[in-house]
């Protein structure tokens, strides 16, 4: 049987009849219980698939200082995945739970501090967590101590402010079984995820990989962070990558500009690298965000030197891809949380392919930096474009076309589930399921922080009925 027939037909060594979903961390984890009733009443297999291209958060230390990849998302995953019931059998698991979910305080020696304390085995947190297990996870802990320990230069140390000790758990198993797949299996394992789920990274890497996005006005933002949710102006690059150019807000002072290109320059950071993915991004906010002088028209991976570069897909997002029947791509930031996984070699294909029968896009309730803001805000239309133009990247590259026809978009959205409220994406109704063919399905909401939010019954029971048909 020829590789072909094999992804048509699921023959591969995943579960047939499975489902898989496009996410990034935060925002998609209030739709876990949705996903779990779902595979629950369908018995069959459900697979999550996020990168590990953020450059942001408590990850961001540990990229510093450390290297590797982004484990954040992951963990966050991970830990939302934890079974916890309200019995006596089920402390340790709460407990868990509640270490993994931990962050150190913002006071860096006051974090220092009650870091040695959860080594140590002195903190309440080990309280309800059975002695094997505990030893177990403190090994792994002591690890990555030992790895901060050798690192640390009187110029350099490590800062263990908001630290999230599952992100330093992920890390410390991977640096002590060489891989970041063992890692993420010794904390499933530990936490008792269930089999019916597997949490895959998009690229299976042991190394750091940045994103860069592209705008339609030829400027080009560098990193996670500075495309989302920067932490201070977005400091924008010429098409080379290398050049700074004028940021919207205003020119830069020639001292700023120099703590920019020197910034951290020490042994812990490759010769070149770009002075943008070297900075502590450790604390930055979501909200009140300034727009993108422009609309997002292309995402890639970078090296260190800020070079484009194709990385490969982890091989077993593809077996899951194989043996699945639907794709949904989750609400979520459209740009660095779905597109880096869909612009990897292959993805797209495997989507495409015919036993996939339904490809549902959840769209978000609201838009943001990534979508237009309220600059230029994206519609229904537009992000299915996004989406299907990531997806096919191979497709329209190959054949040297710079867009993909309308009738292929639907080769990767069928659906498109949507809310209707105010601050929400248009749906051009005429546009999407006249003329291109797409299903569109009007979901029931609920106010809640003067915001639109997807009823968890509500969306469960469209998705259902999508995957029915």
């Amino acid at each position: 049987m020829s590789e072909i027939e094999i992804q048509v037909n699921g023959n591969g060594n995943g579960k047939p009849g499975g489902i898989t979903v496009f996410s990034g961390g935060t925002a998609a984890n209030k739709l876990v219980d949705v996903f779990n009733r779902i595979i629950e009443k369908k018995a069959c297999h459900l697979n999550y698939v996020i990168p590990i291209s953020d450059n942001g958060g408590s990850s961001s230390e540990l990229i510093r200082f450390i290297g590797g990849p982004s484990v954040g998302d992951i963990r966050s995953r991970l830990v939302r995945l934890i079974p916890t019931r309200e019995d006596e059998e089920n402390k340790e698991m709460a407990a868990l739970k509640a270490l993994f979910e931990h962050r150190l305080g913002p006071d860096p020696v006051k974090a220092r501090i009650e870091w040695l304390n959860i080594v140590g085995g002195d903190h309440f947190l080990w309280g309800y967590i059975s002695s094997p297990k505990m030893e177990l996870i403190r090994s792994i802990l002591n690890t990555l101590n030992l790895e901060i320990v050798k690192r640390a230069r009187r110029t350099s140390k490590y800062n263990f402010a908001q630290a999230s000790i599952g992100n330093m758990f992920l890390t410390g198993a991977r640096i002590f079984s060489g891989s970041f797949e063992s890692g993420i299996y010794l904390l499933s394992m530990i936490c008792s995820i269930p089999s019916s789920v597997d949490v895959l990274p998009a690229i299976n890497s042991n190394f750091t990989h940045h994103i860069c996005a592209g705008l339609v006005d030829g400027t080009s933002i560098t990193g996670q962070v500075a495309i989302s949710h920067p932490s201070e102006p977005t400091a924008l690059l010429s098409d080379d990558l290398l050049a700074p150019i004028t940021p919207a807000n205003g020119p830069v002072s020639d001292t700023e500009q120099d703590d920019l290109l020197h910034h951290d320059d020490d042994e812990h950071n490759l010769p070149g690298s770009l002075p943008q993915l070297r900075k502590q991004n450790i604390t930055f906010s979501k909200d009140d965000e300034e727009d993108l002088p422009a609309r997002i028209e292309r995402l890639w991976y970078i090296s260190q030197y800020g070079h484009e570069i194709w990385p490969r897909p982890n091989p077993k997002v593809l077996e899951a891809l194989r043996s699945s029947t639907a794709v949904i791509y989750s609400i979520g930031s459209l740009y660095t949380s779905i597109i880096p996984s869909l612009i990897l070699k292959g993805v797209g294909q495997a989507i495409a392919a015919p036993q996939v029968r339904h490809k549902i896009l959840i769209l978000n309730s609201k838009l943001d930096r990534e979508t237009g803001g309220k600059r230029d805000p994206m519609t229904g239309r537009d992000f299915v474009r996004a989406i299907a133009r990531a997806a096919g990247t191979e497709s329209w590259k190959k054949e040297r076309r710079s867009e993909l026809s309308d009738e292929e978009l639907k080769e990767y959205v069928s659906h498109l589930v949507y809310l209707e409220g105010e601050g929400t994406p248009v749906v051009d109704m005429e546009e999407l399921q006249g003329r291109l063919g797409i299903v569109c399905v009007k979901v029931a909401g609920k106010v809640d922080g003067g915001m639109a939010r997807y009823d968890e019954d509500g969306l469960g029971k469209a998705l259902e009925e999508i995957l029915d048909s």
